[in-house]
């Protein structure tokens, strides 16, 4: 069965897909190119999906987050 996913192409060719899918096992692909560029909550998106996969830069937010909360909590009120 044929299935259509969105996806973003970056300018140095790498396929994003916008959703996950998985396949009992591998299937080729044809990939169209729109003349349209991807809406601006896209590649948002896409870009919080690109850095979730970086586990080291995911566990930097994660430990500069924490740390600004113990700022908060100190300031006067």
């Amino acid at each position: 069965m044929s299935q259509t996913l969105e996806a973003v192409i970056d300018t140095e060719g790498k396929v994003q897909l916008l959703e996950s899918i998985r396949l009992a096992e591998a299937r080729r692909a044809l990939v169209t190119i729109l003349d349209d560029s991807p809406a601006d909550d896209t590649t948002l998106e896409l870009g919080y999906q690109q850095m979730a996969l970086d586990e080291e830069r995911e566990a930097e937010a994660l430990e500069w987050a924490e740390a600004t909360i113990g700022d908060v909590a100190d300031e006067p009120r």
